[in-house]
Order: structure tokens, then C-alpha cells, then sequence
């Protein structure tokens, strides 16, 4: 990663330039090293930085769950110490719920138990579902080397499905003069088809002769 400090002038510019043709700090797919940036920044930074601006925003449209399962770890437990708070915590909770109970327990502990059951059965329904979303690299190629590729890729950013974002581009030779579109994009995959995203890209029939996805990753 080419940039230093982005809390200061020199780093954030830096990190703008690598943003031009990177769509994540590390791969195809954000990951850990996206989340220290992010928590580095802290906010959305001002200024003519519109690749960072534009990273920032598709980091933070992801949920602070999402966000911590890129770099969350357990806590290892060394043999012989004592538990965490939240482990204790939990095991307090094992010990006072015991679901299997015994043939001679009465009638008011049975009740105690079924009312807890049923509290923590109620608590883990209510936990948002983790939305599947994946990382897509897309290659739109012109029809020859002529074709205006800036307004090529105007047209293909005007393309607008919900669950689709957006990201950062860059144009690769593929010869005779000739480059191509190379664009990330991030999908949820239950309200976005690749298949009916190539199609509508492919509608810019002036432009594109075709579309292949180049690179397909699961976030």
C-alpha cells in the first residue's frame, strides 16, 4: 500500500491515488486492512479526494457486523486462566438454564425454565440476518479503438439496480490500439443478477461489444 498517514495531507492524497485503480486496500473483496483505513479516517474526509470519498461510502454501507467479521477474532483462552466477562457471563447463564432438568424438579422451576427458553429463543430472532452481498469484476470491451471509452463508461455507471454499488475503474490494452473497461462493482446477490446486469450493460450497443465477468467474490 503505497500512502502513509491518511490523517495528514500528504497520506490522504496518496491513498486517493491508490483508490484510482484500486477498489479495496488489500484484493478484490474488503477485508481487514480496508476496516483499519476506515477506522483511521474516522469520517468522511473533505476535499477533491473523490476515490476515497467513494471508498468511504461503500465501506460504510456495510453494517458494523459486516464490518467486524472481516477482522474479528476470537479471544484464544489459556488452559488455567480465568474466563472472560462474557464468557463467565455465559457460563452463569448455562448453569441457571437448565434445559434438561431433572424428574423431580416442580412444577414452578419447569416454568421458570420454559420462560427463559422462550425469552432467549425470542432474543436470537430478533438479530438482523447477515445480507449476502459479492465482490464483481466486470470487462467491457469497445468495439475497436475508436469507440469513446470515457463516455463508454459514463453510460455504464448510469446503470442503477438496487443492491448494486459502483466502484473504481481502470482501462487495460488488449491490443491493436485497442483497451478495455475494467470495472468493480458490489452486488447483493438476492436483488442482483450478473446476468441481467451484463444485458442492461450491453443495451449501450454504440459502445460495447461485450461484457465478461472477469472476477467473481463472495464478501
Amino acid at each position: 500500500m503505497a500512502f502513509g498517514d491518511v490523517k495528514t495531507p500528504k497520506g490522504l492524497e496518496e491513498l486517493n491515488n491508490f483508490l484510482a485503480e484500486n477498489s479495496y486496500i488489500s484484493g478484490y473483496a474488503p477485508s481487514k486492512a480496508d476496516l483499519s483505513v476506515f477506522d483511521a479516517l474516522g469520517k468522511a474526509p473533505a476535499g477533491n479526494v473523490p476515490h476515497v470519498q467513494r471508498w468511504y461510502r461503500h465501506i460504510a454501507s456495510f453494517s458494523a457486523q459486516e464490518r467486524n467479521a472481516w477482522g474479528g477474532q476470537a479471544v484464544p483462552q489459556v488452559a488455567g486462566a480465568k474466563p472472560t466477562t462474557q464468557a463467565a457471563a455465559a457460563a452463569d447463564d448455562d448453569d441457571d438454564v437448565d434445559l434438561f432438568g431433572s424428574d423431580e424438579e416442580d412444577e414452578e422451576a419447569a416454568r421458570i425454565r420454559e420462560e427463559r427458553v422462550s425469552a432467549y429463543a425470542a432474543k436470537k430472532s430478533k438479530k438482523p440476518a447477515l445480507i449476502a452481498k459479492s465482490s464483481v469484476l466486470l470487462d467491457v470491451k469497445p468495439w475497436d479503438d475508436e469507440t469513446d471509452m470515457k463516455k463508454m463508461e459514463e453510460n455504464v455507471r448510469t446503470v442503477e439496480m438496487e443492491g448494486l454499488i459502483w466502484g473504481a475503474s481502470k482501462l487495460v490494452p488488449v491490443g491493436y490500439g485497442i483497451n478495455k473497461l475494467q470495472i468493480m462493482c458490489v452486488i447483493e446477490d438476492d436483488k442482483v443478477s450478473t446476468d441481467e446486469l451484463q444485458e442492461k450493460i450491453e443495451a449501450f450497443e454504440d459502445y460495447v461489444q461485450s461484457v465478461d465477468i472477469a472476477a467473481f467474490n463472495k464478501i
